[in-house]
């Protein structure tokens, strides 16, 4: 059954349910209506005949004469006796020997009660006649239902009618409304089957004539989510491309380099140099990309303590001295004594990475500058260098995985691969810090990493 079937069979169904509780209400309050005029049609009766009633010295009833009764001409009256006869009753129903209502009768009380005479249906106030304390007969007043019953009857008729037309109408709205609504849901299902088929996720649903309701907001939140995946596709795509290109080059020379071992059936300390290196390159990526799994995975622990940062950077200077030997200068400008909440080992991990980086590529008789600053309630870690720069179509991207600005700074054969600023700033980030680089092309780069005070 399809939804808009169901959906159409609910409405139906809810549509008559009020139908039906609507003329259950409205059906019971105007019968409540039509048997109050009639009983209040009996009790006037009965109130005109009493008043010309008397009773003789022997305690007997003397009725005088029945009233007039014009203004409720079909009242049938009779009254009986103390000793269970009629005394007398209107013209209409003369003939009439059985009371009017024989249950109220024998009750003795005021009663209005339906009854049934002849198949004929009636609607009868029976009055108690008491003088004093002594009852000396009974008084019976009856009306005809028969216009009530079949009053009751049209309306029933009518609100059955209604109430049909009104299911059948409502079914055939809803039934129209949710086509257009079910037609954008099958538009968007086969383009997402077709999208399937072709695997093709370029693809986007129809947004033309969108409305700004519940399958509008679903189109978008599909089409975001196509987006999203064809982002994280081709990102898939470019890494496993990137990786085997890096594993390529190591892997080429480590095989090179062991045949021309096994042709000259001897290894030299250059072949063996080399193998080193390179054997050392595949190490640095597959711990760099282990690094970065148990990163998104959750799977990295971060062991945070309070850290000098002072002292840290102090301790990365000495260290990277030895990797600036002559090829640049490395200064450490003025330092504040600052703590903050961290891991000292993975805030160790990111100076080293970006302090190596300035170094690497800033050329010969090149400066790299370290500085740390308090600044109001953060700290503020600068790594500046003055290097080729980095172009400015290139700052967005420097961030992703195995990303070079190849153009900008020079390959050697210590060159990352692209890892080490992914690393850096899923640290920092992780330490609720920002990673933050400014730089022009021919003026050096500069890496400045914030992070909050210890309190």
């Amino acid at each position: 059954m399809s939804l808009r079937l169901r959906l159409t069979m609910l409405y139906s169904l809810f549509m008559g349910g009020i139908l039906l509780v609507f003329g259950v209400v409205v059906f019971f309050l105007i019968n409540v209506i039509l048997l109050n005029q009639v009983d209040t049609m009996l009790a006037n009766v009965v109130h005109d005949i009493t008043k010309v009633m008397r009773v003789n010295a022997v305690g007997e009833l003397n009725l005088i004469s029945l009233p007039p009764l014009d203004m409720a001409s079909n009242a049938y009256v009779q009254v009986w006796g103390q000793d269970g006869k009629l005394v007398t009753a209107s013209p209409s129903i003369s003939a009439l020997t059985e009371p009017l209502d024989a249950d109220a009768l024998k009750t003795g009380k005021t009663l209005y009660h339906d009854s049934w005479v002849y198949a004929v249906h009636l609607r009868v106030l029976t009055v108690p006649l008491i003088v004093g304390t002594h009852k000396i007969g009974t008084l019976q007043v009856g009306t005809s239902l028969t216009v009530v019953d079949a009053s009751q009857r049209a309306l029933l008729s009518v609100m059955m009618v209604v109430a049909i037309v009104a299911v059948a109408l409502a079914a055939i709205g809803s039934w129209a409304l949710l086509g257009r609504a079910t037609d954008s849901l099958e538009v968007i299902t086969n383009a997402v089957d077709q999208i399937n088929h072709a695997d093709d996720l370029s693809r986007r649903i129809p947004s033309s004539g969108r409305r700004n309701d519940e399958i509008g907001n679903l189109v978008e939140s599909v089409n975001q989510t196509l987006e999203r995946l064809e982002s994280l596709f081709t990102s898939q795509q470019r890494f496993l491309a990137d990786v085997s290109h890096e594993l390529r080059t190591p892997l080429t020379v480590i095989k090179g380099n062991v045949d021309l071992i096994r042709r000259m059936k001897q290894a030299d300390e250059e072949s063996l140099t080399s193998i080193d290196q390179e054997a050392g390159r595949l190490s640095r990526l597959v711990g760099g990309l282990l690094m970065l799994a148990q990163a998104e995975s959750g799977k990295l622990a971060l062991n945070f303590a309070p850290v000098e940062l002072d002292l840290l950077l102090t301790e990365v200077f000495t260290e990277m001295q030895v990797l600036a030997k002559n090829k640049v200068t490395l200064h450490l400008n003025d330092i504040d004594q600052v703590i903050v909440n961290g891991d000292r080992d993975r805030l160790k991990q990111v100076l080293l990475n970006l302090v190596a980086n300035a170094i690497q590529y800033t050329p010969q008789g090149g400066e790299v500058f370290l500085g740390l600053a308090k600044i109001g309630e953060q700290v503020r870690l600068t790594v500046r260098d003055t290097g080729p720069g980095i172009p400015a179509e290139d700052l967005p991207h420097i961030f992703d995985r195995f990303y070079r600005a190849e153009k900008s700074r020079t390959r050697s054969a210590f060159s990352g691969f692209g890892l080490g600023l992914s690393i850096v700033q899923w640290i920092v980030e992780h330490h609720g810090g920002q990673l933050k680089v400014e730089s022009k092309v021919g003026k050096g780069s500069t890496f400045a990493i914030w992070l909050a005070l210890l309190r």
